[in-house]
């Protein structure tokens, strides 16, 4: 099966099973650029269960959007767990109605990345309100177009598992 039948599956999923008990979504994207957003809408019936979509692309973005502090941004910097973990908390902060978020931050390539932190490198925070957020640290092979489709897919993995949902194998 293609990345792209996997994303569109995935995402169906996600919004029939937030549709099942009335959970509103939203999404802080960085390096998949509103892939995510993009994915749920595509979902006939999608305006039941997707808030908003975040595109935070630039650290200014994370800072105005999201309420990511600059002291995370200078000393982790964008593509870090901390700065996903605020990013998903900023969220949820300025999504009121929204039950589940994820965020995603993240260096899709061609270049960017540096020893420590490498192309294909992505960070994945998802959260359900009132409970601690999860992180997870992912590094994709692939080009620019893979790397963020499978962002993409794992970031809807992560919101089948807040829903209770495993459905699917992750990437």
């Amino acid at each position: 099966m293609q990345i792209t039948d996997k994303i569109s599956k995935m995402a169906a999923s996600v919004i029939q099973q937030a549709r099942a008990n009335s959970f509103m979504i939203v999404t802080a994207e960085s390096c998949t650029g509103g892939m995510v957003a993009a994915a749920l809408t595509d979902v006939a019936g999608s305006s039941a269960v997707l808030e908003r979509g975040l595109v935070t692309y630039s650290n200014a973005a994370k800072i105005d959007l999201l309420g990511v502090s600059q002291a995370i941004l200078t000393t982790h910097g964008a593509v870090s767990a901390e700065c996903a973990e605020e990013m998903v908390a900023g969220a949820l902060v300025k999504t009121p109605k929204a039950a589940l978020a994820v965020a995603i931050t993240g260096i899709a390539g061609p270049a960017g990345g540096s020893p420590e932190k490498p192309v294909g490198l992505v960070h994945f925070a998802n959260q359900r309100r009132g409970e601690p957020a999860s992180l997870d640290r992912v590094i994709f092979a692939g080009d620019r177009p893979t790397v963020r489709a499978r962002a993409t897919l794992h970031s809807l993995h992560l919101l089948a598992e807040l829903l209770g949902s495993g459905i699917g194998d992750r990437c």
